[in-house]
């Protein structure tokens, strides 16, 4: 069962005064994340790894959007020894909103620069580990949220606790589509934990549908040959929406004053492909309290962050 939001694009609702980080800003969905956030006041933060297209992204939305708050800081969500400098470096009283969008897709297999398979490292590791050290900044906002954003792929992963870690074997799309799944399983467990500590955190997950962002061609897809960056892009034209469509459900999950946390924010149309944001409330991912358990502590093992969630305090210990 899904219950419909009337909800578009220009229903953004003032964010003046709200301080929020977009990871992956200096493109696609983040990119529109991030610029319609500023566009309604909010004091936005790109949260990048790449300094020159962060700063060329930080130049375009000035122009786009003048007199919009921002401001460009670093982050590789591959590296713990970045993330921890990121949250680090922190100097503003609150952050009242973290979009969780940067990510990988069907990369040739590689290791993080903590030995962790890209996709489950950067997509699930890199956000779980962000979220956690930034986590008493959230807590200090009087109405803090956190999204992540997950994939309609992740219906189709085959969860497996054992090789999560491509520790017998990687395939690459099946690595996408199970780090996807973690991002679910990630958002919701946080909820659960929140709300047993009786803390106002609200957590949400979402899934942009097809959309066209650079996510398949550039990075470490950007070495893959002239054959797969020509079939690939023509692929993404026709059958892809643009990029503001793609970004309406982290926007709405962002947002919409009244969406309970826990929330799964998805396109409402076929297989979740296109369409208008809906919150979709059954999701056999939304239900398995067992794996996001299980996935949860693999996580504080393999990163060294541990929650403790009713202390409202984020610990880090080498792992």
């Amino acid at each position: 069962m899904r219950n419909s939001l009337p909800w578009t694009l220009h229903a953004v609702p003032d964010q003046t005064g709200r301080v929020a980080v977009v990871t992956g800003a200096n493109s696609g969905i983040g990119y529109v994340t991030a610029r319609e956030l500023a566009r309604r006041g909010a004091h936005v933060m790109l949260a990048c790894r790449d300094p020159e297209r962060g700063q060329a992204a930080l130049a375009r939305m000035q122009g786009e959007v003048p007199g919009a708050h921002l401001e460009l800081r670093r982050v590789d969500l591959g590296s713990l020894a970045s993330i921890q400098e990121f949250a680090a470096g922190w100097d503003r009283d609150r952050l009242d909103l973290l979009v969780n969008n940067a990510g990988v897709a069907m990369v040739p297999y590689a290791l993080t620069a903590d030995g962790f398979e890209s996709q489950f490292g950067i997509n699930h590791l890199g956000t779980f580990t962000l979220t956690g050290l930034l986590l008493p900044h959230l807590l200090a906002a009087p109405d803090p949220r956190v999204v992540t954003v997950s994939s309609e792929g992740q219906r189709f992963a085959g969860f497996d606790l054992e090789n999560l870690n491509a520790e017998r074997g990687y395939r690459t799309a099946f690595a996408y589509v199970q780090s996807k799944r973690a991002n679910l399983y990630f958002a919701v467990e946080l909820q659960r934990r929140a709300d047993a500590a009786g803390l106002k955190l609200r957590s949400m997950a979402v899934a942009p549908g097809l959309t066209r962002t650079n996510v398949l061609t550039g990075g470490a897809n950007s070495g893959r040959g002239r054959l797969y960056a020509t079939l690939t892009r023509l692929l993404v034209r026709v059958a892809f929406r643009p990029t503001p469509e793609g970004a309406k459900t982290s926007l709405c999950a962002a947002t919409m004053p009244d969406l309970p946390g826990g929330s799964y924010i998805v396109p409402d149309g076929l297989l979740q492909l296109r369409g208008e944001p809906t919150r979709r409330t059954r999701e056999r991912a939304i239900r398995d309290t067992a794996t996001a358990t299980h996935l949860w502590h693999l996580s504080e093992r393999l990163t060294g962050v541990t929650y403790a969630l009713s202390a409202a305090t984020t610990t880090t210990r080498l792992p």
